[in-house]
């Protein structure tokens, strides 16, 4: 391929990137903004979910030439419009707007929004003729044009533009004074600089976490102080090759988003230096707006760098533990100089020596002899984690040194609202070899296994020959001749054997009986019992119990010819040796290690198929799951959530949100929104399953689910008691004068709604019950309510996916979770659904998948154990979740993690049998949903279907052929389901459960999956673990990798992918348009939105009053989900993200 050669800018350029959303977007904006980087631009990269707000805030205050985005998943009609006229009203027309977002964005669309006055919307058809490098040449040529003169207000000076924090006059200056000093010089000239405004220099080195400590100490100042304004000035370094820059601390940043904060990135645009030439104007500029307090942050700086102590009050100097060498502190000149030392990251080894070797320098430095160690304004921080007790010390120290050095007005009183307690762990420390563990477990396991297996064939080959000795032929049972305890003697005695003969059986059965002292007796009972399970599974019925259930069900099925079909076929192995081994790694269904399958047979009138909705209102979702499910006995229902709703946040008018309710998924922002979605289904029926596809905000939608199922119980006894007018009565005494205030199911109810659920709308239980009756019934439904809520959030971590709360403070809310689940006996609802889906999505390929996901099912085994929880209690609450493409190992997925899972349970954890069965659903590969020729999708999916069916998935949900360019319509979803459904009702061979059993290369694959699973264990150990692995982006990078390989593979066409890169039509096989395009109405938007603010007006007390609740117990480190339980039957959504987004639960991003 030619290389394009990069645009060579004749103006410094400085462009701000971003993705209105996540997923695959992400990753794609990382790679658009390093290549912009190289072309010789100074970009300020803010990552995912950003407001259209957000971006416009960020690209005045850093006086930018364009802003570059990525916008998908609906709604970017909206966004893009809007972003031109927020602009526009700003007074900042001249930025220009770049976009793309795949095929989501329709050719008609990119016109309209182009003729609107976006620059450019690059589509998949510019990227195949521009080429990457083409299209950023494009993109960094309109954008190559000088900052413009400083416009200030009708009538106002540059003093009072300045004084009344006008952010385009102090944007504009500073812009200024970079690039046309003597113009600066000549509009600053006679402005008025107070010498009052005390200044902060932070420093250190480099991926010390200086941004993430920064943002802390604003989040903490701006609670601290209610009045007072911040401005922040953040160097990095640019490249001397290319001029170009990496801003990258403002990503990091999630406090910035207040209007009493300036942020400005500035680029050193020279060499060796920490500061940029005209910091010393930026400050000056932000004194002469008064702000109250000045934040100066460096870029990373080696062992000699002092520069920040020349334009600071006092000085913060960040290192991590790894820089506390003993031998290197002698050399690190901000030792001498700075005011406060903070060692971040301080779970990393060695953190403590590093603390101590840091002090007894600093003493040295200071000649502070006298003081004692603990005085010392040295601080162990961890600014990653949630209300960090080191943070909290270092945020008081600093305030303090600035009320003596600077004589700043800014004595704090800041309540924490906690213990001053040490560092807690998610892992402790001891712990993170866990993975290497469960490898050297598991592979002891095996070799123990096949240590067993040679001692048995060995074992049998003896027993053949006393066998021959006593010329017993094979027709009569060999079981005759053996006991409990090894041959049976008395029966071999009754045996006529010749006299040369007697000697030598003698021999054998001596040597029988030593070589059985090897061999378990466990394994032994297994041998012996062989015979009879055979016969179990040949009797017409077989008797198992569930959970004290006993079930009796059919062992065979007839075809149409009148064959009896086994439902589970056991090997013809005579050899013990061959037995054994078979029983050790693979045993029939139902029995350890679960490599067949789970339960001895599948439930009879309950096939895996899910059904599968979401869009627009409550109300379309819900007459969608009506119509799917219509006639099925099992409702198992996949929900799919709207991106308003998965990042937490609430409907609203404003266009960047608007747009996207109810688009690509349904809009659900409080407890009546989930009522409506699930009406006319019994959410605790047995036959009833719910599953939640959302991650972020997944204990809220929980509460919301949990609620909605307790109130439809409540309707039922209700109704069972004849109390229907009593609580009429009720109900309309709470909405007295306000009737028109309460929700309401919008439109008719679909066929096979019942309206259960809807009684309650508006209201909860607890309102119109007496409180013993309603808690009697809260008792019974958690014990009974069936279902999952993903909310697995290590892998949208990994796989750049929908995280709103920091890694910690999920994963300390899924803890709570199940705490709640353990405490409330919720025993039948899965409390994270642990995805390999999203990871596979994002590119992985099925090992990595597998590696990872079950790397991050045990890093949740062993959070949960550090926090006292029971192995046995919390185990059957997990369950996983796989994507499943066309590759080899898609074959054995399943089998490899349900042996790796069930071995190390059992072997390294001590776990029962419930917890050592993995549960998982599948869904069929999205990635291999292509655009083109989108019928031969279907295809693709019905092979994946037969995969997972064969591997005798839990659940599976099989994706429509159009969903690679639209969301599904009522046709496509019932072909979907028809696939797994005709494999199931119609396909021979499915009737048998096990049909993978017996076959060698099937075998085979499970050994190298297993083993290369159990390799990458290690290498994440030796990463640190997980959490470890996730900071350094092992995940990330590996994925990212794997996805470039596919990439290159189908573009090459050494991948040959049919309609895609060969066998195309006589057309060329062009990317197919949609026919229709489902998305969701005014209407449904405007419903949603008054809804909202309904809920809102009727609660605003108790809601006011509970978020506040929240947010205590969030500090005070209480169980947040048995508060959420209760907010969330008076607040919405969005309040409640926000109320923990205050207190510091926000997820911070990162490159």
């Amino acid at each position: 391929m030619e290389q394009i050669t990069p645009y060579s800018p004749k103006h410094k350029i400085r462009i701000v990137t971003a993705a209105s959303l996540f997923d695959g977007h992400d990753s794609a904006i990382n790679i658009m903004r390093r290549i912009i980087q190289a072309t010789g631009v100074e970009v300020i990269h803010l990552g995912h979910d950003r407001s259209v707000q957000e971006m416009v805030d960020c690209a005045i205050q850093e006086d930018v030439n364009a802003i570059a985005l990525t916008s998908y998943q609906g709604g970017h009609n909206e966004y893009f419009r809007y972003m031109y006229d927020l602009l526009k009203e700003r007074g900042a027309e001249h930025i220009k707007i770049f976009g793309g977002g795949g095929g989501v964005i329709l050719p008609e669309e990119i016109k309209a929004l182009m003729d609107y006055g976006i620059a450019r919307i690059y589509s998949p058809d510019d990227g195949r003729s521009m080429g990457l490098q083409g299209m950023i040449n494009d993109l960094v040529m309109q954008s190559d044009f000088p900052v413009p003169a400083l416009k200030l207000p009708k009538e106002v000076s540059v003093t009072e533009a300045l004084k009344s924090k006008d952010i385009n006059t102090i944007a504009r200056l500073i812009s200024l004074a970079e690039n046309r000093p003597e113009e600066f010089k000549v509009q600053f000239n006679g402005v008025k600089v107070p010498d009052t405004i005390p200044v902060l220099g932070i420093t250190g080195t480099g991926g010390s976490g200086k941004s993430s400590l920064v943002d802390e100490l604003v989040r903490r100042f701006l609670t601290d102080f209610p009045e007072k304004r911040i401005g922040l000035v953040s160097v990095d370094p640019s490249k001397r090759k290319t001029g170009g820059a990496l801003l990258g601390d403002r990503i990091r940043m999630n406090a910035i988003n207040n209007d009493r904060v300036y942020m400005r990135s500035l680029a050193t645009r020279q060499s060796n230096l920490a500061l940029s030439k005209y910091v010393e104007e930026a400050v000056q500029v932000l004194k002469a707006a008064e702000f109250d307090l000045i934040i100066l942050e460096t870029s990373g700086i080696g062992q000699s760098d002092t520069e920040i102590i020349q334009h600071s009050n006092v000085s913060l100097y960040v290192m991590t533990p790894e820089f506390g060498a003993a031998t290197q502190l002698e050399k690190i000149d901000m030792l001498d100089f700075a005011d406060v030392v903070a060692i971040n990251k301080f779970d990393k080894r060695g953190s403590l020596d590093a603390l101590r070797d840091v002090k007894k320098q600093y003493m040295r430095n200071h000649n502070l002899w006298d003081t004692h160690q603990d005085d010392l304004p040295i601080f162990g921080t961890m600014a990653s984690q949630f209300n960090d007790p080191g943070t909290n010390r270092l945020y008081k120290v600093v305030m303090q040194k600035l009320v003596e050095k600077a004589g700043a007005a800014l004595h704090s009183s800041f309540d924490f609202m906690t213990e001053d307690g040490e560092h807690s762990f998610v892992i402790p420390p001891a712990r993170t070899r866990y993975l290497s563990e469960i490898a050297e477990s598991n592979r002891n396991y095996d070799k123990n296994g096949i240590g067993q297996v040679q001692v048995a064939q060995r074992l049998y080959g003896v027993f053949q020959a006393i066998l021959s000795i006593l010329n017993i032929k094979g027709d009569s049972s060999e079981q005759t001749y053996l006991s409990k305890n090894g041959l049976d003697e008395d029966v071999i005695e009754k045996v006529p054997v010749t006299h040369e003969n007697k000697e030598f059986l003698s021999l054998l059965i001596k040597e029988f009986d030593r070589v059985k002292l090897d061999l378990d007796p466990y394994h032994w009972e297994s041998i012996l019992n062989w015979e009879a399970k055979v016969k179990t599974y040949k009797d017409p019925v077989y008797t198992f119990k569930v959970r004290d259930k006993e079930l009796k069900l059919d062992t065979h099925t007839e075809s149409l010819s009148h064959t009896q079909i086994p439902k589970v076929a056991l090997p013809k192995y005579k050899a013990w040796g061959d037995l054994l081994g078979w029983m050790i790694q693979e045993n029939v269904p139902g029995e350890f290690p679960y490599t067949a399958g789970l339960y001895p047979f599948k439930r009879t009138g309950e096939d895996p198929t899910r059904m599968f909705a979401g869009e627009g209102g409550p109300e379309r979702t819900n007459r969608r799951f009506h119509y799917v499910s219509l006639g099925l006995p099992a409702k198992r229902l996949s929900t799919a959530f709207d991106s308003v709703t998965l990042y937490g946040n609430d409907p609203d008018i404003r266009p960047d949100i608007y747009g996207k309710i109810g688009n690509a998924g349904v809009s659900v922002c409080c407890l009546d929104d989930a009522k409506k979605l699930y009406s006319g289904f019994d959410l605790t029926n047995a036959m009833t399953s719910v599953s939640m596809t959302i991650n972020g905000p997944a204990p809220m939608v929980l509460g919301f689910f949990l609620n909605a199922a307790i109130d439809q119980n409540c309707e039922k006894y209700i109704k069972e008691n004849g109390l229907e007018k009593e609580i009429g009565n009720k109900i309309a005494a709470i909405y007295k004068g306000k009737e028109e205030k309460r929700p309401a199911y919008k439109g008719e109810l679909p066929e096979g709604n019942n309206g259960l659920g809807l009684m309650l709308l508006g209201v909860t239980g607890d309102q119109v019950l007496p409180m013993d009756v309603y808690n009697t019934i809260k008792a019974k439904t958690l014990n009974e309510v069936r279902g999952t809520v993903q909310a697995d959030i290590l892998k949208e971590d990994q796989a750049q996916n929908t995280c709103i709360f920091s890694t910690e403070f999920a994963l300390r809310l899924m803890g709570d979770v199940q705490e709640y689940f353990i405490q409330n006996q919720v025993r039948n609802f899965y409390s994270v659904s642990i995805s390999g889906y999203h990871i596979a999505e994002a590119g992985a390929n099925p090992i990595t998948q597998l590696a990872f996901t079950l790397s991050n099912g045990f890093t949740y085994v062993e959070y949960y154990l550090s926090r006292g929880m029971d192995i046995n209690a919390f185990g059957p609450n997990l369950s996983f979740f796989f994507s499943n493409g066309i590759d080899p190992e898609y074959a054995v997925i399943g089998r490899v993690a349900r042996k790796i899972w069930a071995k190390a349970m059992k072997n390294k954890y001590g776990a029962g049998p419930r917890a050592q069965m993995l549960k998982y659903h599948i869904q069929t590969s999205g990635r291999s949903l292509h655009a083109q020729e989108i019928d031969f999708n279907d295809i693709r999916t019905t092979l994946q279907a037969l995969y997972a069916i064969y591997d005798n998935c839990n659940s599976l949900h099989t994706n429509a052929y159009d969903e690679a360019i639209t969301t599904p319509t009522e046709e496509s979803v019932r072909r979907a389901m028809a696939i797994q459904l005709i494999i199931n009702k119609e396909l021979g061979l499915a009737k048998n459960e096990n049909p993978l059993q017996g076959s060698f290369i099937i075998e085979e694959l499970t050994d190298l999956v297993e083993e290369a699973v159990l390799l990458e264990f290690d290498r994440i150990t030796e990463r640190g673990g997980v959490l470890g692995a996730m900071e350094t982006m092992y995940q990330r990078s590996k994925i990212q990798e794997e996805s470039l390989y596919y990439e290159t593979l189908k573009h090459t066409g050494e991948f040959p992918i049919i309609g895609v890169n060969t066998f195309l039509s006589s057309k060329g096989s062009p990317t197919v348009l949609p026919m229709e395009v489902i998305r969701a109405t005014d209407e449904e938007k405007k419903a949603q939105i008054e809804t909202l603010e309904n809920l809102k007006e009727v609660n605003i007390d108790k809601s006011a009053k509970a978020l506040a609740e929240i947010q205590k117990a969030a500090m005070q480190n209480e169980n947040l989900f048995e508060k959420l339980m209760e907010i969330t039957k008076v607040s919405s959504l969005g309040q409640i993200t926000n109320a923990l987004f205050k207190v510091g639960g926000q997820y911070r991003r990162n490159m």
